[in-house]
């Protein structure tokens, strides 16, 4: 997908977000909450955002991965009118928007799973489910059993072998793009997908639109496998999510040059993929509660708008707000924010401006958005990549100390200059392809090569 290569996604939990009751009462009308996020466009467009990911917004029980109805948008969030009234909104301000599908699995007040519990053997929907045995009870005391999502029996999965199922499911998707025209969908739980299901759900939505993005949550295992011209376009980068805040944690960059070289240098596993990159999200612990010293926080963004593939910042976190993930609990992770109040109060008030900085870089320079990646130098707390296309090359160096450093860096192609895009324009020569470079403590420099 062309505009996804340029794309910079912020990511809002909406339920959270939106200041949403936990819990789904069916009988109370619709309330446009949805509307909250209006407020927040000039903000998220000013930190250089272009593309939205939206959490679920589709009725449920709870939390948003417990589906009651693909067809209709959670009453606790609006309905119908409300989402078209944002969708269009975002469009008219330049902003795709992509919505998380969860086609894993159902709440236990989907439609279909209450007429097994009523009908029991006789429903026509028993085959819509995993595993269901009536010789065996659930732990929520049905006379059956069936399978939950990894041992979540609130979550009941799905049997997407069934076509009556993926034609129910496809038929939601079509309403989406024909009622929404949204942009793209994120594939909830995409590891336990069958590659079958998401082969036809690709070649649908893109028959209906073609540069719709898909986007699959994948936790580990061989990227290829899902990012294929028939299956997704992008998954989640989790391998880099571990490496960005450990190697700051641990003073040691060679954890996150390591997968770096591991997927992008010269014999990377994804180096023609457009992985999607985050420090955090709905599911872990904020980075500003993971990381050790909240100084780390801006070497931290300089790498994730610098490194191969598509950056993400999630709601809040552009100030390095708290949040810890808590024993069953993703309470603390999914919070209402008042936009003036947040950027006023937090200690990081600074940081937004540093991704606004490097958000514009990464637009302007094409280097950062689709070149190849090559490692210069590592060190324990000093790190420094290349990045290069036919026409642009970009050296980029994060330094975690509290102390200064300096660097001598090998520089690739031929060039009399490296020029600072971050830092006021500073030159630094190029005598026999090598540069001296010093470095601000907690700082970045990406330096463009200059003939």
């Amino acid at each position: 997908m062309l505009w996804a290569r340029d794309a910079f996604f912020y990511h809002i939990y909406p339920l959270g977000f939106c200041g949403a009751p936990r819990h789904n009462d069916y009988s109370l009308p619709a309330t446009p909450r949805l509307l909250k996020i209006l407020d927040w466009i000039q903000h998220i467009k000013e930190l250089g955002v272009n593309a939205l990911l939206l959490g679920p917004v589709f009725e449920s029980g709870s939390h948003g991965y417990d589906i009651v109805d693909y067809q209709q948008i959670d009453r606790r969030l609006g309905d119908k009118g409300t989402f078209q009234q944002l969708t269009s909104r975002l469009h008219e301000n330049g902003i795709r928007i992509v919505v998380d599908g969860v086609f894993n699995h159902v709440g236990r007040d989907f439609w279909a799973f209450k007429d097994v519990v009523k009908k029991g053997r006789q429903s026509e929907y028993v085959s819509w489910f995993d595993r269901v045995d009536f010789t065996a009870g659930s732990p929520y005391g049905d006379p059956f059993s069936y399978e939950g999502w990894e041992g979540h029996y609130n979550l009941v999965k799905l049997n997407l072998q069934n076509p009556a199922v993926k034609a129910y499911i496809f038929s939601a998707v079509k309403k989406w793009l024909d009622l929404y025209d949204i942009d793209g969908i994120r594939l909830d739980v995409a590891y336990c997908l069958d590659s079958s299901f998401i082969q036809e759900l690709a070649a649908l939505g893109k028959s209906v639109k073609r540069d719709l993005w898909l986007m699959g949550e994948v936790i580990h295992g061989d990227y290829n496998r899902w990012v294929n011209p028939s299956l997704l376009d992008s998954v989640t980068n989790y391998e880099c999510f571990k490496g960005l805040y450990s190697s700051h944690n641990d003073k040691n960059y060679f954890e996150i040059a390591y997968s770096l070289n591991r997927q992008f240098g010269e014999k990377g596993l994804y180096k023609d993929l457009m992985l999607y990159n985050f420090a955090d999200n709905n599911d872990v612990t904020r980075v500003g509660s993971i990381l050790h010293n909240p100084a780390y926080l801006y070497p931290l963004h300089a790498l994730l708008f610098t490194m191969p593939g598509i950056p993400s910042v999630y709601y809040g976190s552009e100030w390095g707000i708290a949040g810890k993930k808590g024993d069953g609990s993703d309470e603390d992770l999914r919070p209402a924010l008042d936009l003036t109040v947040v950027s006023k109060n937090s200690p990081n008030k600074d940081l937004a401006k540093a991704i606004r900085r490097f958000a514009q870089i990464r637009k302007e320079h094409k280097a950062l958005r689709e070149g190849n990646y090559r490692q210069l130098l590592v060190r324990s707390r000093q790190y420094a990549f290349f990045r290069q296309t036919r026409d642009e090359a970009i050296v980029v160096i994060v330094n975690s100390s509290s102390q200064s450093a300096a660097v001598d860096l090998e520089i690739p192609v031929d060039g009399s200059m490296l020029l600072d895009l971050v830092n006021n324009g500073a030159k630094f020569p190029i005598r026999n392809r090598k540069a001296y470079i010093p470095l601000s403590p907690y700082w970045t420099r990406i330096l463009e090569v200059r003939r």
